[in-house]
């Protein structure tokens, strides 16, 4: 199963906020920066995340993103559904247009298989993705470089 590139992006970028933000306002262009995606496309993306409540915007002079809630509020499922809209809908039909040349249509097998991928993005939150980041030592922006003492 491939995710949406639109959501792919969305990910990343509220990641980035997460994990690089600390709180403070992050300018689009910086994201797109560090995680190589347009800022154009980005702030189409962002806007989309700020309509559904997932992060916030401040104008002006150190403006930016912001998280509209804490990182452990904040599933990947929110994420998906901001971008794509419910996941039921997403799986619940199958693949449009496209018959299986059997009789057999596994029907009964969308919501089932929607139900399982949308309580796997519940379970992981911005938080825990940032905890991983960290463990696997992603290098964080603005964070201090190591001391050497001889």
């Amino acid at each position: 199963m491939r995710l949406a590139l639109q959501v792919q992006y969305a990910i990343c970028g509220v990641f980035d906020l997460a994990y690089n933000g600390q709180g403070e306002p992050v300018r689009m262009r910086e994201i797109g920066v560090r995680q190589g995606i347009p800022a154009r496309y980005l702030e189409q993306i962002f806007q989309r995340l700020r309509r559904s409540g997932i992060v916030t915007s401040k104008r002006g002079p150190g403006g930016g993103y912001l998280l509209a809630r804490s990182a452990n509020e904040i599933t990947l499922r929110h994420v998906v559904e901001a971008v794509e809209g419910p996941l039921a809908e997403g799986l619940a039909g199958g693949a449009p247009g496209r018959e299986a040349p059997t009789p057999f249509r596994p029907d009964f097998l969308w919501p089932a298989l929607g139900q399982r991928l949308a309580d796997l993005l519940d379970a992981t939150t911005l938080e825990g993705l940032c905890r991983d980041a960290s463990r696997a030592s992603v290098e964080r922006v603005g964070a201090a470089p190591p001391m050497y003492f001889i």
